[in-house]
This record gives structure tokens, sequence and C-alpha cells, in this order.
């Protein structure tokens, strides 16, 4: 028998908001986060887009990560463990220090055993690989001469002595389970821009089918890269946003005048997700409870949307059934929603075939941009808070809705009782996610 499992705490770093509550106030409030691309990497390239999706300083010891942790672990794993311990927090749950030096813990009323963490990336740790490499080609080498007499040069010790564990894609997930004690299973995905609910999704799985009680879950990524080579990537692909005299108004995903996606420096969301029982025995109180999961693959392209939808929309069609939720009954959808030409089209056609015109449809990286993997998880955030408020935010720079949808052109209450929300990636990964207000 499948257990009920529900969301009792969320953790987001975004461009809009370094913490859960600033970024859900900015997404309510219609605030993004849009500039100029860093002056220095124009050195580098000539690019189409000049446009991206900074973050915001994040304050990494308000979050307990120590100085120690901020040398040695990459940014992708920094946001990890910020995001769950505001997920942590908001849970209520209570920490045991266990190694003060280590700085770790445990979750004391928890069977280590049986609590796990899954998070998905795209790139994992390729900025910091990058930034070593970058030191171990630029550093002048010293010449020095060998006891056989022979003159030659040798490379000085500027290499991270932590560059391996920084580049691991799974660091971030190997991260919290070290930091937390979690002994259950640990699992990382790369399932590019659906990495994130890919994670969600599987980790769910895994507390409904009864493996694991509780877990961590969710998405991170961080594309800073120091000379903008990842920005200059997407760029050439002309994936990208184009420029126009009003840099606000660029990012604007399904409408008629979308140019493309609006590149976010990085970003990342952790969920807490355990058993319903459980949890309302011990008082916490959920958000919002996951009621299925299901992923299909398109095998078409590794850049685009199959054009007919047919392995997302049976993915969809999956993920209702399992949950028990006709499409007539899904009152929310966030949307993937990049603002590419095509992709948003193929997407708010499986979206009018399957629902028509009734559910609302927001687009959440109308305001924060593309974060990659971990867009889905961000996603499946805000689709959590929105049923928590029972409220949505809007879908910013919606003047010319490319289909006749329900688009949330305002912020306003809502009655959501079911929400989808749905992930596809590069390569042809497609994921969706039902959630449904907790009764």
């Amino acid at each position: 028998m499948k257990r009920r499992v529900v969301i009792t705490g969320i953790g987001v770093i975004a461009p809009n908001g370094a913490d859960t509550e600033t970024f859900w106030r900015a997404c309510l409030s219609g605030t993004t986060s849009v500039a100029s691309i860093p002056d220095h990497w124009r050195e580098y390239a000539e690019f189409a887009s000049t446009l991206w999706a900074p973050l915001p300083s994040v304050d990494f010891p308000r979050f307990r990560i120590s100085r120690i942790e901020l040398m040695q672990q990459d940014r992708t794993a920094l946001m990890a463990a910020a995001a769950a311990e505001q997920a942590l927090a908001m849970a209520g749950l209570v920490l045991q220090l266990r190694d003060e030096k280590k700085n770790t813990y445990t979750l004391p009323s928890f069977d280590a055993a049986r609590c796990g963490a899954a998070m998905g990336t795209g790139v994992g740790g390729i900025v910091s690989f990058s930034r070593n490499q970058d030191n171990h080609i630029q550093t002048p080498l010293i010449p020095f001469v060998n006891q056989e007499g022979r003159r030659l040069l040798r490379h000085p010790p500027r290499f991270h002595p932590f560059a391996v564990p920084m580049t691991m894609p799974n660091s971030a997930a190997a991260s919290l389970g070290i930091r937390y004690g979690l002994t259950g299973p640990n699992t990382t995905f790369c399932n590019a821009c659906a990495a994130g609910l890919v994670a969600i999704g599987h980790a769910y799985a895994a507390v409904a089918r009864g493996s694991l009680d509780l877990a961590l879950c969710g998405g991170t990524e961080f594309l800073d890269e120091g000379y903008g080579g990842i920005f200059r990537a997407f760029d050439i692909a002309r994936t990208l946003v184009r420029d126009c005299a009003d840099p606000a108004a660029a990012n604007r995903p399904f409408d008629k005048r979308r140019s493309g996606f609006l590149f976010a420096q990085g970003g990342c969301a952790v969920l807490l997700i355990e058993e319903r029982e459980a949890a309302l025995r011990c008082g916490r109180v959920p958000l919002a409870e996951i009621k299925a999961y299901a992923e299909s693959f398109d095998a078409y392209s590794v850049m685009a949307l199959e054009p007919g939808g047919a392995a997302a929309s049976r993915m969809i069609l999956e993920a209702c059934r399992d949950a028990s939720v006709a499409p007539h009954e899904i009152d929310y959808i966030n949307a993937h929603a990049t603002g590419t030409i095509q992709n948003d089209d193929v997407e708010s056609s499986i979206i009018e075939k399957i629902f028509g015109n009734r559910p609302l449809v927001n687009a959440t990286k109308s305001l924060t941009g593309h974060a990659i993997a971990a867009s889905g998880a961000i996603e499946a955030a805000v689709a959590a808070l929105s049923i928590r408020d029972q409220t949505t935010h809007a879908c910013k720079n919606l003047d010319d809705p490319v289909r006749p949808l329900n688009f949330v052109r305002e912020p306003a209450a809502f009655p959501i009782r079911n929400a989808l929300t749905h992930s596809f990636a590069f390569g042809g990964h497609n994921a969706a996610l039902i959630m449904s207000n907790v009764s």
C-alpha cells in the first residue's frame, strides 16, 4: 500500500530571494533580477545576449555554514546546505550537534538509516573545476634543475586541495547526507533541466513505498564560470533572451514576443518530505501532499521538445491516473515555461490539449530566469507555497499569450486543491509531479 507523503519544509535560494519567505514575497510582488552580464566576459567573446539573472548575496553563516565549509565546498553544495537548513527550520525539526569540528548534526527523532537525500544538478561542480583549471594553466611555471642536472619546469602548488570533491556532481547530495547523518540512500540525478524535479520524484517514491521515512530533495546549480563560458555555450546555441530597450521586459515566457530564456547565475531549492502520519503525530504542519510522480523520454532531440509532445503528454496523464486526479480536477499548473520559441509553443499545446483553459497556468521562470537543474525544484517549491497560501504569483511580461490558456495575469487568492508542476530537459527528459492540498 502506498504511503501518503507530505512536504513539511522548503528552502530556496534564487535570483529574486536568498531565503524562502523573501523569495516568495518577491514572487508575489513580481520582483525580478535582471542585469547586464559581467563586463569582463566581453573581453573573451561577442555575445548575442547580454542579460542574465544574478543571485543575491547569500549569508551562509546565517545557515550554520562554517568558514571551513566555505573554503572546502563547491557553491552548489553550499547552497544545498543553506536551503536544507531553511527546510528543516520551517518543519520545526530540532538538530543535535554530532561533531562540532566537522559541523555535523543528527535528527534525533529519526532512524538515520531511513533518512536519505536526493539532489539534481545539470553541471555539478563545473565552476570549481573551471577555476582550478584556470589556476593550473595561468600560473607561471617555475624553472628548476633536478638531481641529474636537467633543467625542468615545475607547476606551482596552486590547485585547490579539495578540487576533486568540489568538482564531483554528487557533492551536494553527499554533503547533505554527511551534514545531517542521513545513512539511507543518497542519490544524484543529472537529467539537465529536469534533474531537480526528478530528484524530488524519486525521493517521493522512496518514502511512498516505505524505503525512507524522510528525505531532503531538490536541485542545485551554479553557472558563473569566470570567463562566461557556460553562458557563451547557451548564447551560441541561440537559446537566450535577446537584448531589448527595457531589459526587465526581455524575459517573457509564453508571450508571442518571447526570444529565449533568461540565464540565471544559479539557484537551489530543497524540500523536506516525510510520511504524512508520522509528521502529523509529531505536530508538524504539512504544506502540501505529493500525490504522484511520473517521467518519460522523448527520444527525439538533445535540444528540443518532440513537436507533438506525445511522451510528455503520456507522462502527465500517467501522473494524473496515479494520483487519482482527473485532468479537469487540476486547478493549477506551474509550467516549465522557458521562453524559448519552439518549446513554449509545444508545452502550451500539450497543456491546452489535456486541460483546456480551465487551470491557472504559471511561469515562475518569468521571475527567476532559468537555473537549469535547480529550476524544477524551485517551481515545485512555488507550487507547494501556492497550495499553502492558496494564492499565486503572476506571469511576468505576458502581454500577448501564445495560446488562450488561463495564465495568471495578476497575483491573487485562488482555491487550489490539486496542482501540477512539470519539467522538460535537453536530451529529452520529462518529469511531472502532482501535489494536493492536505486534507
